[in-house]
């Protein structure tokens, strides 16, 4: 399994471990970089950073009640 995979779906025995899979990821991304391609467009992400504001703003006043 490569470390990327590894790091957003493992779980680490200690804070060293963890520290160290970034480590190894980066390195091995370091060997072979490519630029990074959105699959969204802009407006997709912007209208999903509205959401998450509402969805802040409901969770907010929900907790002040």
């Amino acid at each position: 399994m490569r470390s990327g995979v590894r790091s957003r779906r493992g779980t680490f025995a200690s804070v060293q471990v963890l520290v160290g899979t970034i480590r190894a990821y980066i390195t091995s991304w370091n060997t072979d970089p490519r630029p990074f391609q959105w699959t969204a467009t802009a407006d997709e992400i912007l209208a999903k950073v509205r959401l998450t504001q509402l969805n802040i703003k409901k969770l907010v006043a929900n907790n002040t009640k």
